[in-house]
This record gives C-alpha cells, sequence and structure tokens, in this order.
C-alpha cells in the first residue's frame, strides 16, 4: 500500500491541501476535488488548537472510508510521532510536515506510511532523505522559486522534492519542468469563501484547471 501511495503522488502530481473544514462541507469539498481530478487530500493539524486533533482525524478516516482508495487521504502538518499514530488509526497513507523531524519520519516508516517531511536547505533535504523520507517537501516554494528547486536538484538528483507553499495553475508547470515531482496546493485550490458560500463548483473548475497544467 506504501508503495502505491508513492506511486499515486508521482502520477497524479497534485495533493489538496485542506484546513479547517469538517462536516458535510469536507465531504462536499472532496468530491468536488475528486471531480477536478484530484486524487490526493492532505488534512492538516492546527497546532494553535489541540483540541481540534480529533476532529481531524476523523475528517481523514471520513474521506478514507467514503472513497475507499479513489481519493488518498493523509495528514499535514504533523509535528509529533502521536500524531504520526492518531492519523495512522484514522486511515492516514500519508504523512506531510512543515519541519524535518526524525522522530516523526521514523514513526511514519515504521507504521508503513509514505513520508513527506519539510525542509528549504539542501541540507535539511538531504538529512531528511536519510532519515528515510519518500518525497521531501521544499517550502515555501513560491518564495525560493523554480530556479531554486533546480538548483538544489543539481547535486541533489537522486532526491523527490515536492513543491509546497504558492503554488496554482500558473506557475505548477515552472516547478515541474525545474524538477519537482509534484506539487502541494492549498488556498489557490481550496478556496475559503467559496467552501462558506457552498460555491463547489469553484473549486471543481479550479482543481481541473491545476490538474491539466500539471498534467501539461
Amino acid at each position: 500500500m506504501r508503495e502505491e501511495t508513492i506511486q499515486t503522488a508521482l502520477q497524479e502530481k497534485v495533493i489538496a491541501i485542506v484546513r479547517g473544514v469538517t462536516g458535510r462541507a469536507c465531504l462536499d469539498l472532496a468530491q468536488s476535488l475528486y471531480e477536478g481530478g484530484i486524487r490526493l487530500m492532505e488534512v492538516t493539524y492546527d497546532q494553535q488548537n489541540p483540541g481540534s486533533w480529533r476532529e481531524t482525524a476523523d475528517v481523514i478516516h471520513t474521506i478514507s472510508e467514503r472513497f475507499a482508495g479513489r481519493l488518498l487521504a493523509g495528514a499535514g502538518t504533523v509535528t509529533t510521532p502521536e500524531l504520526v499514530e492518531l492519523s495512522h488509526s484514522a486511515g492516514a497513507r500519508f504523512i506531510i510536515s512543515p519541519d524535518t523531524n526524525p522522530a516523526v519520519i521514523t514513526r511514519t516508516r515504521e507504521l508503513e506510511m509514505v513520508s513527506m517531511p519539510g525542509a528549504m536547505t539542501p541540507t535539511e533535504i538531504a538529512a531528511a532523505h536519510r532519515l528515510g523520507a519518500d518525497i521531501v517537501k521544499l517550502f515555501p516554494a513560491s518564495v525560493l522559486g523554480p530556479g531554486y528547486l533546480k538548483a538544489i536538484l543539481s547535486p541533489l538528483s537522486h532526491i523527490k522534492l515536492m513543491a509546497v507553499g504558492g503554488i496554482d495553475a500558473d506557475n505548477i508547470a515552472d516547478f515541474l519542468a525545474a524538477g519537482a515531482v509534484g506539487a502541494g496546493v492549498g488556498g489557490r485550490l481550496v478556496d475559503r469563501k467559496a467552501i462558506a458560500q457552498g460555491n463547489f463548483d469553484l473549486i471543481r473548475q479550479t482543481a481541473q484547471a491545476l490538474t491539466a497544467a500539471a498534467k501539461r
């Protein structure tokens, strides 16, 4: 299952990043993302509100059950081994972190999930890879730019980098051309105003534009 998740991520290119969406709205959001061509969805933990973590895990569980392999759910902003375990029990297929935490990477791999820790510098990226990261999240990608990613991959071409932060349909192709294996897209895809208004057609259309740009 771990290898299948890696191959899906490499093939589909785009991971939707979802923050603070629960209940029926989350199911409607997941459906619109799926109809727009998204096949991986990251549900993030709010580090300022530990009381919401169980609810976040419940969202992961619901998506995993309702979409049963059609839309792979993972956990984002995972900062501790305990959150890795909570995500695993909820059915998460992959773990994405804002940083390179050895304990998080180790526990993720022990539980046979895909590890995608965040890093920025060559030292951090190489360290994450040595610790067992399957794909390293380059963050913040739009601030660093495609040129930075391309330069990093010159000596570190054996490491799979995913661009996250400020990615949209207008620039995703540039990052992929520079060597990224994919991208994580949050607010520029999962529009909170559209969700609040129930305008899931807009999200579906944005997802279609994004996935089309990635495949071009």
